[in-house]
C-alpha cells in the first residue's frame, strides 16, 4: 500500500472519529443548549493551539455485546493547548458517545493527560459531561474513577486544577471536581449530585428535579461546591480565561506580572466607608479603590456572601483579597464563610500569591444552628489556614474587629507580617454596647437615669478600648493610617515583603481540622 493511500486512510479514520457519536447524537446535544465536546475545547483554547492525543483509543469492554460497539475516542477528548499563549493540558467528556460514560480506556486517557500535566507542571482543565460510570464495564469503571481521584490528590498544590461542569456529573464522578481547585458551572446545563432523583424517589418517596437537587444555582449559592456561575458556556469560558490570567502555572512560579495601573478616580476610599460602625457598605468598592485599574475578580460571589474573596493586582502583581462584607450579615464569620476563606487562603499560599485581609466584623455568628453545624471546627480552619501560610500576609482593620473574629482575620497573633488600622478601627473583645452592659451593669441599674448612665459608660468604654491606639501601643497594630493612604502603605509593604522567607518545622504535613 502506497504512502499516499495510507495517508488517505488516516484522514478517513480521523474524520469518522471526529464526528463523535454521529449527526443524530450531536443534534440532540445541541437541542439541550449544549456545545459538543470538541466545540468546547476549540472555543476555550487559543486559536489553532489544540493538539489532540489518543484519538484512536478503543474501549476494551467485552460483556453485553460491547465488542460490537464503536465508541469514537471512547467518549473523551484529551490533549494540550494554550490560553494566552501559555500551555496547559485538557480533557473533555463527549456526551454524544455513550453518554460520555466512563469506562477503563476513557479513564486511562484522562489519567494519561493528568500525568502529562503534572510532569510538565502546567494547569489541568477538565470538562465534565457524563452519565457516570459505564455499567457494562463493571468494576473497571470504578477503578478508573479511583485512578483519577488519586492523581487529583497528587497534583493538588502543585498545578492548578480546574473543573468545568457542562452537563451531568453524577455519583462517584463528582469527587474529581470536588478535589480540584476551581469548579465552573453554567445555568440550566450543569448538574452535580451523588444520588439521582430516581433513587431519591424510590428510597425516600420524594419528587425532586435534577435542577433542584444539584443544578448550577444550588451549587453556587447553597452548597459552595461551585466557584463560578455563568449564564452561558461562552461566558464560562471567559471566566476561565480571566482566572488563568491571575494565577501562576505551577507552585514553583509566581503569577505573571502586568504593567501597574492606578485605581479609577470613581472609587475614592474616603467616600466608601461610613464612620458609623452600624452603617453598611460594599467592601468590594474598598478593594477596587486600592487595586490596579480598580479591577477585582471575585470567587464564590454567590456563596457565603458575608465574606468576599478574589483576585486583584497591586503594582502589577496578583493579590488574593479576603474581606468581611458588612452589607451581608454584618460581615460575621460563620460555618460557610470560614470554609470559603480557609480554602482560598490555602490555594494562595500553595501558589505564591500574597494575601491582603480587610477586616470589619462583629465576630462569629451566634446561635444554636451555628453551634450545632460545627462553627468551632469550621472556624478553626481559618485560624489554621492563616497560621500555616508563608506568603506575604497584610491586614487592614477598617472598622470593627471584635472577639475571636479579630484574631481569626489574620491578626498579629497569627503571625501576620504587617497590620494596619484606620482611625475608625474598634479592636475589642466585643462591641461597646455589649461590653458596657456587662462591665458597668451595677452602675447602670442603680443610676437615677439608667439610660443616660449607659450612654456615658458606652462612651467611656469606647474611649478606653474601642479604638486602634490601645492595640498600636502594644505593638499589635504596626501603624494607624489615614484611609486615603491605604494603597500607598500596602504597596510599600508588598515591596519589602518580596524576599520573605519563613522556615517551618520538619514534618510530613499538618492536620487541619477538616
Amino acid at each position: 500500500m502506497s504512502l499516499k493511500r495510507k495517508t488517505r486512510e488516516l484522514v478517513e479514520r480521523r474524520e469518522q472519529i471526529l464526528q463523535g457519536g454521529g449527526e443524530t447524537a450531536i443534534k440532540k446535544q445541541q437541542a439541550m443548549g449544549k456545545m459538543t465536546a470538541r466545540e468546547r475545547v476549540i472555543g476555550l483554547l487559543d486559536d489553532d493551539s489544540f493538539q489532540e492525543y489518543d484519538l484512536f483509543a478503543q474501549h476494551e469492554g467485552r460483556d453485553f455485546d460491547m465488542e460490537k460497539k464503536e465508541l469514537p475516542g471512547d467518549g473523551v477528548i484529551t490533549g494540550t493547548g494554550k490560553i494566552y499563549g501559555s500551555p496547559l493540558c485538557i480533557f473533555a467528556q463527549d456526551f454524544t458517545v455513550a453518554g460520555g460514560s466512563l469506562g477503563l480506556m476513557h479513564a486511562r486517557k484522562i489519567t494519561k493527560i493528568m500525568d502529562h500535566a503534572l510532569k510538565l507542571k502546567v494547569p489541568l482543565i477538565g470538562i465534565n459531561d457524563s452519565g457516570g460510570a459505564r455499567v457494562q464495564e463493571g468494576v473497571n469503571s470504578l477503578a478508573g474513577y479511583g485512578e483519577i481521584f488519586y492523581r487529583n490528590t497528587l497534583a493538588s498544590g502543585v498545578i492548578p486544577q480546574i473543573s468545568v461542569i457542562l452537563g451531568p456529573c453524577a455519583g462517584g464522578a463528582v469527587y474529581s471536581p470536588a478535589l480540584t481547585d476551581f469548579v465552573f458551572v453554567v445555568d440550566k446545563i450543569s448538574k452535580m449530585f451523588i444520588t439521582g432523583p430516581e433513587v431519591i424517589k424510590t428510597v425516600l418517596g420524594e419528587e425532586i428535579s435534577m435542577e433542584e437537587l444539584g443544578g448550577a444555582k444550588i451549587h453556587s449559592t447553597i452548597t459552595g461546591n461551585a466557584h463560578f456561575f455563568a449564564k452561558s458556556e461562552q461566558e464560562c469560558f471567559e471566566q476561565i480565561k480571566t482566572l488563568i490570567s491571575y494565577i501562576p502555572w505551577n507552585n514553583s512560579q509566581r503569577a505573571k506580572r502586568l504593567r501597574p495601573r492606578n485605581p479609577k478616580n470613581s472609587f475614592r476610599i474616603d467616600d466608601i466607608v461610613p464612620v458609623d460602625p452600624k452603617q453598611p457598605y460594599d467592601v468590594r468598592n474598598v478593594i477596587r479603590a486600592i487595586a490596579d485599574g480598580s479591577e477585582f475578580f471575585e470567587i464564590q460571589e454567590l456563596f457565603a456572601q458575608n465574606l468576599v474573596i478574589g483576585y486583584g493586582r497591586m503594582n502589577g502583581q496578583t493579590i488574593g483579597f479576603v474581606a468581611n462584607q458588612p452589607i451581608y450579615l454584618a460581615g460575621v464569620l460563620d460555618v460557610d464563610s470560614s470554609d470559603k476563606a480557609a480554602r482560598f487562603i490555602r490555594f494562595c499560599d500553595a501558589f505564591n500569591i500574597p494575601l491582603i485581609t480587610l477586616v470589619d466584623l462583629p465576630g462569629y455568628l451566634p446561635g444554636v444552628d451555628q453551634e450545632h453545624a460545627g462553627v468551632i471546627r469550621h472556624g478553626a480552619k481559618v485560624l489554621y489556614a492563616y497560621s500555616e501560610a508563608t506568603v506575604p500576609r497584610i491586614t487592614v482593620i477598617l472598622r470593627k474587629a471584635y472577639g475571636g473574629g479579630y484574631i481569626a482575620m489574620n491578626s498579629r497573633h497569627l503571625n501576620a507580617d504587617i497590620v494596619f488600622a484606620w482611625p475608625s478601627a474598634e479592636i475589642a473583645v466585643m462591641g461597646p454596647e455589649g461590653a458596657a452592659n456587662i462591665i458597668f451593669r451595677k452602675e447602670i441599674t442603680t443610676a437615677e437615669d439608667p439610660e443616660k448612665m449607659r450612654k456615658q459608660k458606652i462612651k467611656e468604654y469606647k474611649d478606653k478600648f474601642a479604638n486602634p491606639y490601645v492595640a498600636a501601643a502594644k505593638g499589635y497594630v504596626d501603624a494607624v493610617i489615614e484611609p486615603g493612604e491605604t494603597r500607598k502603605f500596602l504597596l510599600h509593604a508588598l515591596e519589602v515583603l518580596e524576599t520573605k522567607d519563613v522556615p517551618r518545622p520538619q514534618r510530613k504535613h499538618g492536620c487541619i481540622p477538616l
